[in-house]
């Protein structure tokens, strides 16, 4: 009941160890026939309560058959099948219901249940303080160390002087040029001589060279060198040094001895 002595337990508990703790009673029957059913029921419209976070089931002690309630298989079950952690708090050692064993606690008494459900405001404000003191300590460590990475980013000679960038790859550049120049003016006057001999070999050999000794190519009319003596009449082509001309094998040179 609401006057009960396991409910002012723990809401005077409960209440000393967070004050602005809310609680949501739900009053029941704890024995005879129609403690099972109202039990049930409470369990389930506060299972179903958003802002329940813990359930507390708990009674003033009573004798063995007092309990057996607590120890029914339909209430057992719905307490096994919850999601939100349940709290028995019977308050009987020597005969203990099935419900100890299936809920998420068990508390010996009224006043252990709410110590067990309801955090201490003292030790949480504590956690807070050394979460906050440990969250400012890493943050702090943190941008310390940003703070070295930016210094040590500034005192690079890259920044202060951003043409140091290409000041070793010009000097490289320079230097390959003075070589490659002078290496390639080497070569090209090589190739010069080179090619100069070549053309003096090229003019020595060529047919020109010949008929600019003064000698003549000889031709059949379709382009063929003639290398014997042509038949009286034959058409010939004949090239000379200043050009060339057609002409007619007009007889043999030993014939006209005779």
């Amino acid at each position: 009941g609401r006057d009960s002595d396991a409910l002012k337990d723990v809401r005077r508990i409960a209440t000393a160890r967070f004050p602005s703790v809310r609680l949501e009673v739900r009053e029941v029957a704890v024995q005879g026939r129609s403690a099972v059913t109202q039990v049930k029921a409470a369990l389930v419209d506060l299972e179903a309560h958003p802002e329940v976070d813990v359930i507390i089931v708990t009674r003033g002690g009573g004798s063995l058959e007092d309990l057996l309630p607590f120890s029914d298989e339909g209430l057992i079950r719905t307490v096994a099948s919850m999601l939100t952690p349940v709290i028995s708090a019977i308050g009987h050692e020597a005969d203990r219901p099935i419900l100890d064993d299936v809920a998420d606690a068990r508390a010996a008494t009224p006043t252990h249940a709410a110590t067990l459900a309801v955090p201490d405001v003292a030790e949480v404000a504590g956690n807070v303080d050394a979460l906050r003191s440990r969250m400012r300590s890493l943050i702090s460590g943190r941008l310390a160390h940003e703070r070295r990475l930016l210094d040590a980013t500034r005192g690079r000679r890259v920044l202060k002087d951003p043409m140091v960038i290409v000041a070793a790859p010009r000097e490289e550049f320079t230097r390959l040029h003075d070589r490659m120049v002078p290496a390639m003016d080497r070569h090209l006057a090589r190739c010069r001589v080179d090619l100069g001999s070549l053309d003096l070999q090229l003019r020595a050999l060529s047919p020109q060279a010949t008929l600019d000794r003064g000698y003549a190519l000889v031709m059949t009319p379709d382009g063929v060198l003639v290398r014997e003596a042509p038949p009286v009449g034959a058409r010939v082509h004949i090239r000379v040094q200043t050009g060339p001309f057609d002409a007619t094998v007009a007889g043999e040179e030993g014939a006209r001895d005779g």
